[in-house]
């Protein structure tokens, strides 16, 4: 049995100013698909727009989007309680700092928390703990936190589904020719030096973000598959199908 950590953009969980609930739903059946035959931890973002739906705070003002998270992470973790009741399977909040990230002996509670977690059935829902993160100290994003936690949790695979579909050789936003790179063993400098353009307004990263968590789980010879969270097609194709249709596989190893 494989563990598998998945992580979900906010560009993904929302629409407009609301959370997407339908994507949610089909986020959650998903992975109570995948929950059959491997260990599941999900790192999902969310939280401040769910907390914007609850109050409509300015989210460029650091201690409002602190409030909306705190806010919202309750509401987030009720509506995915919610959909996992229905499948009869247990949630758990687990929220980080960097400082957590930072050091040995909480690495190592984090480890042993999720273990326990994962060993009775239940679905880790991983986020960082927004409300009391500094400027100084702060993961950032939840591509860069997804991957600490899988090398951290000891994990096979990272799966990040996004409003990014794949890794293409050159900008399809600007190159309707763009060809999709199907699998990636290695990633140049120039690519994770480029500025982050996130889509949407709650998202923090962008395909920079992403390609940083890749190089970061290459180097500890960690598999990374990038797909789209709105098609799941191209993600269940691969992990459940064992078919690689669609999506990007960064890896070191043969395909």
């Amino acid at each position: 049995m494989k563990r598998v950590v998945v992580k979900v953009g906010s560009a993904v969980l929302t629409q407009g100013d609301s959370v997407a609930l339908d994507r949610m739903q089909a986020l959650v059946d998903f992975l109570v698909e995948l929950k059959k035959s491997n260990e599941v931890i999900l790192v999902s973002s969310g939280a401040v727009a769910a907390g914007y739906t609850k109050l409509q705070l300015d989210r460029g003002v650091l201690k409002n989007k602190q409030a909306l998270a705190s806010i919202g992470q309750p509401v987030l973790m009720h509506k995915y309680a919610q959909k996992f009741d229905d499948h009869n399977i247990i949630i758990s909040q687990v929220l980080v700092t960097a400082a957590n990230l930072n050091k040995a002996e909480d690495i190592q509670r984090i480890r042993n928390t999720v273990d326990t977690l994962l060993s009775n059935g239940v679905i880790p829902i991983v986020n960082e703990n927004d409300a009391t993160a500094t400027e100084e100290l702060v993961v950032g994003d939840n591509d860069q936190l997804s991957a600490y936690i899988t090398k951290h949790t000891d994990s096979d695979i990272l799966i990040i589904l996004s409003d990014i579909d794949a890794y293409y050789d050159e900008d399809p936003h600007k190159n309707k020719d763009a060809k999709v790179l199907k699998v990636v063993n290695s990633i140049d400098e120039c690519a994770l030096q480029r500025e982050a353009t996130p889509h949407g307004t709650f998202a923090t990263g962008g395909i920079v973000t992403k390609l940083k968590a890749a190089n970061y789980l290459l180097a500890s010879d960690i598999d990374m598959f990038l797909a789209s969270g709105f098609d799941l097609s191209d993600v269940k194709s691969y992990m459940i199908n064992g078919h690689h249709s669609g999506g990007t596989l960064f890896t070191n190893g043969d395909v």
